[in-house]
């Protein structure tokens, strides 16, 4: 989310109005960092936000990199009616998402249309315009339904399909039609939704390819799951899909292997202004997650699974300390055991998924 706060301390902050119930400027949510955590440079440099995160990126050397980015990116449109929150960033700051080469944005959300159709546009061109590849949303049904396609070094395809679900916020209104233009918006976590969603990867998946169904869904606090998103997410991998990439969530909920393949039931936020807002410090959604998943390629079964926990300091990730990282292997623990998982902590600092625990 590189919008509203963070875009004001990037080198060129857009339009800072908002039209929230307890703030009209962005620059308010700098200010709450800087009161909890010390003062943010102004301007920042375009990496300043992700810190670490880049060191780490170039350690790990990921092959492709999904990110869901929920940030118009525009300097145009109204501001959507009705909705409490709006994010955009001023296009000339787009080096804030370059600097850590996304193969792929994710853009079924609910914030991607903060600014209307026009918003939509300036966001889709802008990304075009970087060579990032987007899905999940677009001028016209077809097009918001297009998965995203990225060459692997294998030989295979990694093809990133990007779909919403209203639980997460996402308006009906802004589902795309024949001739309108929105995002891909399902019907819902139903066995027929599950069977439309598998009809998309058959039509395009070949041998050697990988699978990533991106989900936008659920509430944004508490590590429980629906039964409808486990068994959606299941039906998911039944249909073809590798990875169910989920997120909504502000904090890391569950996560399962089911049938070989990684569940990600929410990955919790990684960039955003929400430093120094309180009413949910017993989630710590100051820690964010890294999450480097290593897929075998003959199968797409999940060989591996390391996850980079970050501390959001003075609007930047740094790493998380020791003990900060062993709270929340603890936590994920604790929520991820229905699901047959556990969470170890390497000698190196990552998290380590260990599935088929008792």
């Amino acid at each position: 989310m590189t919008g509203r706060g963070i875009d004001q301390i990037l080198p060129h902050p857009g339009d800072p109005r908002l039209w929230e119930r307890h703030a009209r400027d962005a620059r308010a949510y700098v200010e709450l960092a800087e009161a909890a955590a010390g003062p943010v440079p102004r301007p920042a440099g375009f990496s300043w936000p992700w810190g670490d995160a880049l060191e780490t990126l170039d350690e790990m050397e990921p092959e492709v990199r999904v990110i869901n980015l929920e940030t118009s990116i525009t300097r145009r449109g109204d501001a959507a009616a009705g909705k409490p929150v709006h994010y955009r960033m001023n296009p000339q700051n787009l080096p804030c998402l370059t600097v850590a080469r996304p193969s792929v944005c994710a853009l079924a959300n609910n914030h991607v249309l903060d600014f209307g159709y026009r918003g939509l546009a300036d966001t889709l061109d802008a990304l075009a315009a970087a060579k990032i590849r987007a899905a999940g949303a677009g001028h016209d049904a077809r097009a918001a339904r297009r998965p995203a396609v990225v060459p692997a070094a294998h030989g295979g395809r990694v093809i990133v399909f990007s779909s919403g679900l209203e639980s997460s916020g996402i308006p009906r209104a802004w589902a795309a039609a024949g001739g309108r233009p929105g995002v891909d918006l399902l019907d819902g976590p139903s066995a027929a939704t599950a069977g439309e969603v598998a009809g998309r990867i058959r039509d395009i998946r070949k041998p050697g390819d990988v699978v990533v169904a991106s989900l936008h869904w659920g509430s944004n606090w508490g590590y429980g799951v629906p039964p409808e998103h486990v068994a959606f997410a299941h039906r998911i991998i039944d249909g073809g899909a590798d990875i169910v990439h989920g997120h909504s969530s502000h904090h890391p909920r569950p996560v399962e292997v089911y049938r070989g393949r990684l569940i990600l039931y929410g990955c919790g936020d990684l960039i955003n202004d929400y430093e120094g807002i309180g009413g949910y410090e017993q989630y710590r959604d100051d820690l964010r997650v890294l999450y480097f998943a290593s897929l075998d390629p003959g199968t797409g079964e999940l060989a591996r699974l390391q996850m980079a926990v970050m501390r959001a300091r003075r609007m930047r990730l740094r790493h998380a300390p020791a003990a900060e990282r062993a709270w929340l292997r603890d936590a994920l623990s604790r929520a991820s055991r229905r699901f047959g998982s556990r969470i170890g902590l390497a000698r190196d600092g990552m998290l380590t998924l260990q599935a088929g625990c008792p």
